[in-house]
């Protein structure tokens, strides 16, 4: 990385502060709910009593702070770099199939077929486990994997993209095949991660049965302290130098390149950092919805997660992770009351969104506060 000319500091947008004395109160009240409140209210508040919070909701809570990370992570390669990806649920699905890789291997012989097989092995009648899956009964392996497969794939190509310039709806779309093309591959039987039907039925984690409630209220916990703590870490991120820079590449990246830096390095940090975020949402969604297919790689799961982003309010951290929540709140609602019409909100809501609300729902409230 080339040395910057002293000249820089006037390009580089002014850091803020990591976090207020409210933002540290706030992050104080989520980490007590999150460790706190939802487990009293779920494991001992009990049935019926109009304080108990059902499993139901847990559940739905855990795999919307999952989607939480995803948003998280597209915005600062959106956001803040000005780097639309839409194929960054390759990076989520990835990370659970890696962890469901070991989920698999954890049923042992309590599959239908009573064999130390994956089920869907002895049906297309294989013999012996595949190359890949050779240390998949180890947690820890599997953990490193979750991290080292998406953080790979994303490093050798945004290398390969970010060196050769491509930007803009070029990248979007060539990272929108990239996830079709795995998706793909992940369909065929013969890659052995299931086929069309992928991998469920998962029994247990570290020999603990999933099912159990206190499993799956330690699968909420540590969902809901990793979101905080990359959020945090995210704070920290673009309050930095680092941050910075990345700021002024998504306003003027050839000024950037005039100063003296190297945005090829900075964008492929940022790009396979947040590779990583996805990988593990991932890991955590699996073991929580009980199951992950090949459909979790379709253009159509990477896009959402743009829509999350866009609908809560880019380069703000807090907006994505409220668009996360309002979009699949308002998906749970209307999937169950009008089904028929769930696509047509989203849609409706992602164009009155771009054309009135172009800072989402966290930029109406900011103009509120101004106001005020």
């Amino acid at each position: 990385m080339n040395t910057p000319t002293t000249s820089t500091a006037a390009l580089l947008p002014q850091a803020p502060r990591l976090l207020s004395a409210r933002g540290w109160s706030a992050v104080l009240v989520a980490l007590l709910t999150i460790a706190v409140l939802v487990p009293l209210l779920n494991l001992w508040v009990p049935p019926g009593h109009w304080l108990h919070l059902s499993d139901y909701s847990v559940g739905l809570t855990a795999k919307i702070m999952c989607y939480a990370i995803c948003a998280l992570a597209m915005d600062l390669i959106w956001g803040y770099t000005g780097i639309l990806s839409l194929g960054h649920g390759l990076f989520f699905a990835l990370g659970g199939y890696a962890m469901g890789m070991y989920l698999m291997r954890q049923i042992g012989r309590d599959g239908n077929y009573q064999s130390d097989l994956p089920d869907f092995m002895v049906f297309l009648d294989w013999k012996a486990l595949p190359w890949h899956w050779g240390f998949s009964d180890s947690l820890a392996f599997q953990l490193l994997m979750v991290l080292a497969v998406p953080g790979l794939l994303a490093f050798v190509f945004g290398f390969f993209a970010f060196r050769s310039r491509i930007k803009g709806v070029y990248f979007s779309i060539i990272t929108q095949a990239l996830s079709y093309a795995a998706m793909l591959l992940f369909f065929r039987n013969e890659t052995g991660f299931g086929g069309n039907n992928g991998f469920t039925d998962f029994k247990r984690i570290a020999g603990i049965p999933l099912q159990l409630p206190g499993t799956r209220m330690a699968l909420f916990v540590a969902t809901g302290l990793v979101l905080l703590g990359f959020y945090l870490m995210a704070r920290w991120i673009v309050a930095s130098k680092f941050g910075r820079v990345l700021q002024a590449i998504r306003d003027a990246e050839g000024r950037v390149m005039f100063t003296g830096y190297d945005p090829l390095a900075y964008k492929l940090a940022i790009w396979t950092l947040s590779a990583l975020m996805c990988g593990v949402a991932g890991a955590l969604y699996v073991p929580q919805v009980g199951i992950i297919n090949p459909g979790e790689m379709s253009p159509a799961a990477s896009i959402e997660i743009a829509i999350w982003t866009a609908v809560g309010g880019r380069a703000s951290l807090i907006g994505p992770i409220v668009g996360a929540f309002f979009v699949n709140g308002a998906k749970s609602w209307f999937t169950q009351v009008f089904p028929e019409f769930w696509l047509y909100f989203l849609g409706a809501l992602f164009i009155a969104v771009t054309l009135f609300l172009p800072n989402g729902i966290i930029g109406l409230f900011r103009k509120k506060g101004e106001r005020e």
